[in-house]
Parts: C-alpha cells; sequence; structure tokens
C-alpha cells in the first residue's frame, strides 16, 4: 500500500518521490519507472483520433491513482485518489486514510478544519466538500439529497446510522475543479534543465534559415540564499552554426545520436553519390526542448532541425516535451481562390500559421499536388523491432518535411538547408 502526503493545490508523494501540479507528463512517466517495484498496472489512456480532446491519463490501477494531464501543454493537472481503500494519505503529519482510520466526514473536519458548505452533484449523486485546490466526494444516499434539496453539506450521518466515507479525493490547482488548469512548470522541476516557452521558425521568403528559441530556466540572483528564479533568454540557431555555436545557445544535448543511415536519402536528387567511408552524421537530442540538431559529420554545422510535436501514438511518444513552434507559410491560393473575381488575400499576406496543433488537412490541400504520393516512414529501433503504433507519412515543401500519422496530426516538422543555400552562405562567409 502507498503511504503518501497530501499537499493542497501542489502535490501528492512521500520521501522517495513526489508527483507536483504542472509537472511535465515526461517527468511523470520517469518517476513511475523508476519506481516500478512498487507501483504497478500502470496504463495510458487517451483520445487515439482527437488528442486534443480529451485529457491525457496515466492510470495506477492497483493504486487507486488517477493523473490527469492538459492535451495541450502536457502537463499534470489533476491527481485523483479514486479508491480510497488503497491507500494510506496523510496531511501535515495526521493521518486521514488507512486501514485503521477511515476518512468519514469528522475526520476530514478533523484533520482539514472547517470550509464551506458542501455542494451535491445530482449526475454522479455524490456530495462534493471543496478546500482551495482539495475536494473530497462522499456518496450520498437518500438523507443526502433530502440534505441537498434542503441546501445543507454533507451530513454527519446516513441514513442508516453510519458515517459517510469519502469515495473520492482531487488535488488541482486554484478554486474549482471544473476550471482548472495546470499551473506554469514548477521551479522544482527544472533539474538544471532548459525548457521551451516558444520556438519561431524564422524564413526569408521561401527559405528557412534557422530558428528563435524562448527558453525557460532556472538562475539564482546575488545569493543563492534567496533561492532559484525562473530566467526568460532568447535564442537562435541557424544553418551552419558550428557545435560551439548551438551549446553555448542551447546547453549541452541530453544524448548524441549517431545516424547509421539515412532512410530519406533514396529520394534526394544525389542519391547515388554515396561514400562508402565517410563518417556518420549526428544528432544532439534536446528532449526537454522537443527538439533534435543535425550536424554534418565533415564539416560540424547544422543541416537539419527537427521539431516534435509528441503526440500519443507516435513511435517518439514521451521521449520529448511537445515543441510548441511556429511555422509562417505564404500558401498557394486554392483553386477556389483562382476562380473567384475578389478574393480575401489577407492570409495571403499575413500567411498561415503552422503549429504543433494544426491539423494536416488543413495544409494538404494547398501544400500537394493531389497526384503526389507520400513517402512511407516506419520507425523502429535497436531494442523494440516491431512498430505497434503502425507507419507515418512524409510529405515534402520548400524545404520542410511535414510528418503526419495516421489522425492527420502533424507529428514532426524536419527543416533541411537546401544545397544551393548552403554554397550560397559558405561563400559569403568565405568573403
Amino acid at each position: 500500500m502507498l503511504e503518501l502526503d497530501v499537499v493542497p493545490e501542489k502535490s501528492l508523494g512521500n520521501e522517495s518521490w513526489e508527483l507536483v501540479l504542472g509537472m511535465a507528463f515526461s517527468q511523470v512517466v520517469h518517476i513511475l519507472q523508476q519506481q516500478f517495484r512498487v507501483i504497478k498496472g500502470v496504463q495510458i489512456i487517451y483520445n487515439e483520433q482527437c488528442p486534443l480532446d480529451s485529457d491525457l491519463v496515466i492510470l495506477l490501477s492497483e493504486d487507486g491513482v488517477r493523473l490527469s494531464f492538459d492535451s495541450s501543454s502536457q502537463r499534470l493537472k489533476v491527481i485523483e485518489v479514486t479508491d480510497m481503500s488503497k491507500v494510506k494519505l496523510t496531511y501535515c503529519g495526521s493521518t486521514f486514510c488507512s486501514p485503521e482510520v477511515l476518512p468519514t466526514r469528522q475526520q476530514i473536519d478533523d484533520c482539514f478544519g472547517a470550509t464551506h458548505p458542501g455542494e451535491y452533484d445530482a449526475s454522479q449523486q455524490m456530495f462534493v466538500l471543496h478546500f482551495r485546490g482539495l475536494s473530497f466526494s462522499f456518496l450520498a444516499d437518500s438523507k443526502c439529497k433530502l440534505d441537498a434539496a434542503l441546501g445543507s453539506s454533507p451530513p454527519g450521518q446516513l441514513s442508516n446510522g453510519s458515517s459517510p466515507l469519502v469515495s473520492r479525493m482531487a488535488i488541482y490547482y486554484g478554486n474549482s475543479l471544473a476550471d482548472t488548469r495546470p499551473p506554469p512548470l514548477p521551479l522544482c522541476c527544472f533539474g538544471n534543465q532548459s525548457f521551451l516557452e516558444s520556438l519561431e521558425v524564422l524564413r526569408e521568403g521561401d527559405t528557412t534559415t534557422g530558428v528563435r528559441l524562448t527558453l525557460l530556466t532556472e538562475a539564482y540572483e546575488m545569493s543563492r540564499l534567496s533561492g532559484p528564479v525562473q530566467k526568460k533568454l532568447t535564442r537562435c540557431v541557424y544553418f551552419g552554426d558550428s557545435v560551439q555555436d548551438v551549446v553555448w545557445a542551447l546547453g549541452s544535448p541530453n544524448k548524441v545520436f549517431y545516424k547509421e543511415e539515412d532512410k530519406m536519402k533514396i529520394h534526394a536528387q544525389d542519391s547515388h553519390r554515396l561514400l562508402a567511408a565517410r563518417a556518420s552524421d549526428y544528432f544532439y537530442n534536446y528532449f526537454t526542448l522537443g527538439l533534435d540538431v543535425l550536424f554534418d559529420a565533415q564539416r560540424h554545422v547544422v543541416k537539419k532541425l527537427v521539431l516534435q510535436s509528441n503526440y500519443p501514438g507516435h513511435f517518439n511518444f514521451q521521449q520529448y516535451y511537445r515543441c510548441p513552434f511556429r511555422l509562417r507559410l505564404r500558401l498557394p491560393p486554392t483553386p477556389e481562390q483562382r476562380r473567384a473575381t475578389l478574393v480575401d488575400v489577407a492570409d495571403d499576406q499575413d500567411g498561415h500559421i503552422v503549429t504543433a496543433f494544426t491539423k494536416w488537412d488543413e495544409l494538404q490541400e494547398r501544400l500537394v499536388k493531389a497526384s503526389e504520393r507520400p513517402v512511407v516512414l516506419n520507425r523502429t529501433s535497436s531494442t523494440n523491432t516491431t512498430n505497434p503504433f503502425g507507419s507515418t507519412y512524409c510529405y515534402g515543401y520548400q524545404d520542410i518535411i511535414f510528418e503526419v500519422m495516421r489522425n492527420k496530426h502533424i507529428a514532426s516538422v524536419t527543416l533541411y538547408q537546401r544545397s544551393s543555400n548552403r554554397h550560397h552562405r559558405a561563400k559569403g562567409a568565405a568573403s
């Protein structure tokens, strides 16, 4: 049985680990993996076709705990204990739920103090007692329903004389469980890492030149005794930047990966120019930024940037944090716009904004010819030779590759430098 401390509006945990509101999905998964000896029966629940329409959920079925994550930010929004008999809970050193201490209404009052009268939820037939950032739900019987009609709070006794027990507990941010949103990533979750607030793709006309990143990191003021504070930095990474340039801008990568093969090479015009003895290009993986930087093996400069959307149902899911990118494209007019006499050209002048939440349906008609077929990509790894999520589809447009899932969400965006622009930049640098 898990023994957990409850901190309203903040967390649930113990001396070994803590689940904190606002924590990223990947961080929670990492904690659960470390506690595999005591936490079992972990399930991930998501909407396969429409992953943004409902919360991403981690269910600890053997421990009666449910963790709900905002589908957009992928940060922890609500911590629920759905089976009070499977855990031991304490608050400020006082136990209010265990095999020896039943979580009655009186026990909650003694432990947490007075609060406003409860609310009756007719849809679930429960009384809900609210504290700031914390709520308790009691099963209601006929006496509870009568009390609800009279505007009373959960009674001290049910109609059979027994005391009502808490059936569910929720920890959330703010005053309302129904309207709660995850708080910003807490400083205690930074762990000497940088996180990404936003990423802007830099383009000159129809050519990508690099990316501008707004980074969040922890820093200390004049004295470390004052504790860490959040600091915001703006950094740029351009094609042709050296390894040293990238490390200065973004810090050391979480991982370095050397490419053994390029599965897209065969689709390039110069695919026949294969050098047997050529060294491998290599990636700098920045998992907390949702970003991969590919360096050329010969010149050791940036040649590709990969932005990860981190959707459930993708092979790389939860390895990365979602990259909140913005890509402005000047889209060609649709056939209807070409035929129309009067056209609202604001979209063409301002450009179309592509983000991690844009669906391919919104772009396909204007970016890809109907006769053009995608490249099918089937991801595997050395430790997992099968891909249970199926293939994805890659579409090219200008110097961009969109990797699209079966549900039409964009799994990743690859930005690369076309060879003509590469030579132009090299000549300019030499002069």
